[in-house]
């Protein structure tokens, strides 16, 4: 799977589920606030990003941008991005909506539009790292536009869950795939083309991947299921969420000096 029919399939897919992804999850993600997950982890009561008070922070795959509406009123100055124009619109239109307008950038996460040592912080929700083919290169691209000591600080789906069906029932705690299998989960039209895409990536090539991009891991958090939690998100509920993770979040450092950027 190349990297431009991954970034083609997934444009269009979240370009016309743009609507029904806000329909059906815009009231649990609200129009200014940082969830992290279905587990319903807010940043306000995690605090991974650390102090964000005056901070250049670039959100990554962004959405309707919640999240950075939200870091916009703890006093940063947030930038948020995303491939898809559908979700921009939504992000332009919960702006206007809150009184909380922030720069919005349609762009390739392969490609972020910015000087290098832009950022303080980057940080993603489930956007861009688990779509793209070549996620280290990703990696290489957030650690360019980070500032030294920056802070990189993203959750995906958590890997095991790739053992498993995306069922929230109990036909979903079987396990039917190798977790090591790396092929990617494709969706196509009938005339072939790539309509959706996601990747598989063990924890370890994660970790090989932020170390090979100069960053150092300082937190895993795998969030647990809150008690009276009861709402479903697609394959997240509480009967899975109360046995294995769903979420995976990486909290990680640009140091000062990195071997692979210099001092």
């Amino acid at each position: 799977m190349t990297e431009s029919e991954a970034r083609r399939g997934n444009r269009t897919w979240w370009d016309l589920d743009a609507d029904d992804y806000q329909d059906e999850h815009g009231a649990f993600l609200g129009d200014v606030d940082f969830v992290w997950c279905p587990e319903r982890l807010r940043e306000a009561d995690a605090g991974l990003l650390g102090p964000v008070q005056q901070k250049k922070i670039l959100e990554l795959g962004a959405g309707a941008a919640a999240a950075s509406r939200w870091l916009r009123q703890q006093g940063a100055e947030p930038v948020a991005m995303d491939l898809s124009a559908g979700m921009l619109r939504h992000a332009r239109e919960a702006g206007d909506r809150s009184g909380v307008r922030i720069p919005l950038v349609q762009a390739d996460a392969m490609a972020l539009p910015f000087p290098a040592d832009t950022f303080d912080i980057v940080c993603t929700a489930f956007g861009a790292i688990p779509f793209v083919a070549d996620s280290g290169a990703a990696m290489r691209e957030v650690a360019r536009v980070l500032r030294p000591g920056g802070s990189w600080v993203f959750s995906v789906t958590h890997p095991m869950r790739w053992v498993f069906w995306d069922e929230p029932d109990e036909s979903g705690l079987l396990a039917r795939n190798s977790y090591f299998d790396r092929t990617p989960y494709v969706e196509r039209d009938d005339d072939g083309t790539v309509t959706y895409l996601e990747q598989h990536r063990t924890l370890g090539d994660r970790i090989r991947e932020l170390v090979a991009a100069g960053f150092v891991l300082r937190d895993l958090v795998e969030p647990e299921w809150p008690e009276g939690h009861e709402q479903i998100w697609g394959q997240w509920s509480p009967l899975r969420g109360r046995l294995f993770p769903g979420t995976a979040i990486f909290v990680c450092d640009l140091p000062s000096f990195s071997p692979v950027r210099g001092g």
